[in-house]
């Protein structure tokens, strides 16, 4: 999603008369697109923003993205950065930085966000949100409070880009959204004989539309991942069969605390239904290893899943709290040696 801001970020800046940098120490203008999901990259945030600081005392410097909204960070960094501008804000770029001739500050929607046209890296593998925003509160997360709620965008835009991009010898499309396959819009006309597109009816309307364009996902919740979607992966040629499914831990009890919605039966029955119908299906997850309260008993339950479901590829991550998060307010005891001895556990797995 980063990546796609970034893009976005990177036309209205050369509408504005600017010219990308061969490096970063050549800069005049730094426009930082953050992460505050994990510690880690709101730590290489930081010192990157005051090396160049450092460096380049003249370089303005702007913080966008998860951490541009959060007081602690403007206190920490107000010396050094410029401008703060959440994500949704991103259209008022150029009346910010001044490169419009007549400024003009207003009230946006996310439609304004996602109406611009990107300067994509690669018209080959291209990532395109189809939504923004979160509902569902996780207790450890930060997006719905960097991103919003939810919002849907408009299926004739997200038809619209991939014409061009298939025109543009486009090979593989990558839809995005914090909760992907909670994509629900309500077309003026009926497309297709559909009232409501839901996340399966796009993504087979998509597949079918675009024949040699390959679709992947990312990211799904669990709890929104249905049958149906299971059958329309399995239908389709040009629907990748990896597939991104966070389960975070296999405790009931610690899904419960972090506000997960399913239970680790609830998850492995999603799984035995996608190898079912996805023989050849490689199945990647999250997780978060020392969630406050994991005992070793529950800890000892995201093992045995691990065991079970054989998972291509894991992304494991040792709890930190994140500021304004519900869980930030939870007893983080478990010790940072026994988090890392935990996940060494799981690498192991491997």
């Amino acid at each position: 999603m980063n990546l796609s801001d970034s893009e976005r970020i990177a036309t209205l800046l050369e509408e504005g008369g600017l010219h990308e940098a061969s490096e970063i120490e050549e800069a005049d203008l730094v426009i930082f697109t953050t992460c505050g999901v994990r510690k880690t990259a709101e730590d290489r945030a930081f010192g990157q923003i005051h090396n160049i600081w450092k460096r380049k005392k003249g370089t303005k410097i702007v913080v966008t993205g998860c951490l541009a909204h959060r007081k602690d960070v403007q206190r920490r960094l107000g010396d050094k950065v410029h401008h703060f501008i959440p994500a949704k804000d991103i259209p008022l770029l150029g009346s910010i930085l001044g490169l419009t001739k007549e400024p003009e500050l207003k009230e946006i929607e996310c439609s304004d966000y996602l109406k611009i046209t990107p300067k994509y890296k690669s018209t080959e593998t291209v990532f395109i949100p189809i939504m923004t925003g979160c509902n569902n509160f996780c207790t450890y997360c930060v997006v719905p409070y960097a991103r919003g709620r939810e919002w849907s965008r408009p299926f004739e835009e997200i038809f619209k880009e991939i014409t061009f991009l298939e025109k543009n010898d486009c090979k593989e499309i990558i839809l995005l959204g914090q909760n992907v396959n909670s994509y629900s819009f309500s077309p003026k006309e009926r497309v297709r004989g559909l009232k409501l597109i839901d996340f399966p009816s796009l993504l087979k309307l998509l597949a079918n539309s675009f024949p040699k364009i390959t679709f992947r996902f990312l990211t799904s919740h669990p709890k929104d991942f249905s049958e149906e979607l299971i059958r329309v992966i399995a239908k389709n040629k040009n629907i990748s069969k990896e597939i991104h499914l966070p389960i975070q831990s296999g405790s009931d009890k610690i899904l419960a605390a972090m506000n997960r919605k399913y239970t680790q039966k609830h998850y492995i029955n999603i799984i035995e239904k996608i190898n079912k119908n996805i023989p050849t299906a490689k199945i990647s997850t999250d997780i978060i290893i020392g969630f406050p309260g994991e005992t070793l008993q529950d800890f000892e339950k995201t093992v045995q899943v691990f065991k079970k479901v054989h998972f291509h590829t894991a992304f494991l991550n040792k709890y930190s709290p994140r500021p304004g998060t519900i869980a930030e307010k939870f007893n983080d005891s478990i010790p940072w040696e026994e988090k890392k001895r935990r996940e060494l556990v799981l690498r192991k797995l491997f």
